[in-house]
C-alpha cells in the first residue's frame, strides 16, 4: 500500500484527475456511447498517470537538489525504478484502450502524449516549453470526437480554446518554482519572459479561451443567455488569477484558478449540446 500511495502521490493526481474529468464532460458533450465514454476517460486518466510519473522519475535529482520533500521519489517512498515501470505500464494500457476507439483516437492521443511526454524529457528548459502544452492541450478536444463511432476532429474553435487554456495552464504552473528551476539550470519560456509577462499571457489565455467556446456553442446553435454566463464566470477566474498573482505572487492558486476555468468551459460545452 505504501508503494501504490506513492506512485499515486507522483502522478501529480490533482492536475490527472481534473483532465480525466474533462474527458468525460467532453465525451458527455460530443454525445458518445456509454462504453465510449468509458474507454475514452480510462485512457486518458492512464495516459495523465503516466506523464506524471514520467515527469517525476525525469525530474528526481532537480526535486532532491531544490530540497522537494512533498515528492514521494524525493522521501524514498518508492524506488524511482518502480515508477518507471509504472509510468511505462499505463502508457502501454493508455495507447491499447484508445485503439478500442479506433486508429484515429489512437494516433491523436499517441501525439498528444508524445506531446506531453517530450515537455517532462527536456522541451521544458527550452524556450520551445509552451509548444508540448499548445499541441497536447489542442488535440484534446479531439479525443471525444474521434472516440465516435464516426470519427471527426474537433471543431477548430475547440482546438483553439484547449491551446490557449493549454499555455495559461503551462504559464501559471511553472511560475511557484521558477526559482528552484532556475538553480537546476532549467529555462523554458515563463524563465525567459518573467513572471509579470507569464501572467499576463496566462490571463489572454483564458479570456481567448471563453470567447472561443462562447462563440462556438452560439453557432452550434445553443440558447445565447444559457452561454453567456459560463463566460463572464471564466473572464472572472482570468482576473482572479490577475489580481492574485500580483497581490501575493506566483503560487499554485493560480494554476487552480486556471483548471477551474477549464472546468467552467467543460460544463458549457455539455451544456451546449444539450441546447442545441
Amino acid at each position: 500500500m505504501r508503494t501504490a500511495r506513492a506512485l499515486w502521490g507522483a502522478t501529480h493526481p490533482g492536475p490527472s484527475l481534473v483532465v480525466t474529468v474533462l474527458s468525460l464532460a467532453l465525451g458527455v458533450a460530443a454525445g458518445l456511447e456509454p462504453w465510449r465514454i468509458v474507454v475514452l476517460v480510462a485512457a486518458v486518466f492512464l495516459g495523465q498517470v503516466s506523464v506524471g510519473l514520467s515527469n517525476d522519475s525525469i525530474d528526481l535529482f532537480r526535486d532532491a537538489t531544490v530540497g522537494r520533500a512533498d515528492k514521494p521519489l524525493v522521501r524514498g517512498d518508492t524506488r524511482v525504478r518502480t515508477a518507471w515501470i509504472a509510468a511505462f505500464v499505463t502508457l502501454g494500457a493508455a495507447i491499447i484502450l484508445s485503439a478500442v476507439l479506433g486508429w484515429a483516437m489512437l494516433i491523436a492521443h499517441i501525439v498528444a502524449l508524445v506531446s506531453a511526454w517530450s515537455y517532462n524529457a527536456g522541451l521544458k528548459a527550452t524556450p520551445a516549453s509552451l509548444l508540448p502544452f499548445l499541441v497536447s492541450f489542442g488535440i484534446f478536444p479531439s479525443l471525444a470526437t474521434l472516440s465516435a463511432a464516426s470519427p471527426q476532429p474537433a471543431a477548430l474553435w475547440a482546438a483553439f480554446a484547449g491551446a490557449v487554456l493549454g499555455a495559461a495552464v503551462h504559464l501559471t504552473n511553472v511560475l511557484p518554482d521558477l526559482d528552484d528551476d532556475r538553480r537546476t539550470g532549467v529555462r523554458g519560456l515563463p524563465h525567459r519572459i518573467g513572471p509579470a509577462a507569464s501572467v499576463l499571457l496566462a490571463v489572454a489565455g483564458i479570456v481567448l479561451a471563453a470567447i472561443a467556446v462562447l462563440i462556438g456553442s452560439l453557432t452550434e446553435g445553443a440558447w445565447p443567455l444559457a452561454m453567456i454566463p459560463f463566460a463572464v464566470v471564466v473572464v472572472v477566474v482570468a482576473v482572479a488569477v490577475l489580481l492574485r498573482m500580483r497581490r501575493r505572487g506566483p503560487d499554485r492558486t493560480g494554476f487552480r484558478l486556471v483548471m477551474t476555468a477549464a472546468l467552467v468551459l467543460a460544463l458549457q460545452l455539455v451544456v451546449a449540446s444539450g441546447a442545441s
